[in-house]
């Protein structure tokens, strides 16, 4: 159903266009926040995201009738555009001063803050992996897709995506120390 909504959004159609992000919004702000491992900077990436696709709608063929993996090869390019950029801010970020504690706060915003704290640590070991190995196993660990999607998303033959698959979980469980049994729930769920 993706490729009629597509082709009608080629030709115009807004609305078309719309459902598509109704279909694969929360998928990709997923996929962006496990690798970013921050909600407001994924939600502002999945709408660069989005943006992206619409501009470039009439250069796509979608892989299996979903957009889902090319809207994931976006969200791969527009990360790696963010970071490319991103250290220029570091420096005056490190500057400002830690937030005051004691605040009141709501259950759901420090849900929010201790999800993007183990986020953290999980990058942390997930960032050593090679670049490579990071997008194979961010896009079929994480964002669920099959090796063929993976592929179609990075423009690479499926038996790469095998073997980048599963070289980067074995590099993860040995940066992590172990099969992953002694970690939390938590933790788990952001590793896949």
């Amino acid at each position: 159903m993706d490729r009629y909504l597509w082709e009608k959004s080629v030709a115009g159609d807004s609305a078309a266009f719309g459902e598509i992000f109704e279909r694969h919004a929360r998928a990709v702000y997923n996929y962006l926040f496990r690798r970013c491992g921050e909600w407001a900077t994924a939600e502002d990436l999945t709408s660069t995201v989005f943006l992206e696709a619409w501009r470039r709608r009439a250069e796509v063929t979608l892989v299996n009738d979903s957009a889902l993996p090319f809207l994931l090869g976006v969200a791969i390019n527009v990360l790696r555009n963010r970071r490319r950029t991103e250290f220029r801010y570091r420096a005056a970020l490190k500057r400002l001063p830690a937030p005051a504690e004691g605040l009141n706060r709501e259950d759901d915003v420090v849900d929010r803050l201790e999800d993007e704290e183990m986020m953290r640590r999980v990058l942390h070991a997930f960032s050593q992996l090679p670049k490579r190995e990071q997008d194979v196993v961010s896009l079929c660990v994480w964002a669920d897709q099959t090796y063929e999607e993976a592929a179609a998303a990075l423009d690479i033959p499926v038996g790469t995506v095998r073997s980048r698959l599963f070289r980067g979980r074995g590099r993860l469980r040995e940066l992590i120390g172990g099969t992953g049994h002694e970690m939390t729930g938590n933790a788990k769920a952001h590793l896949g």
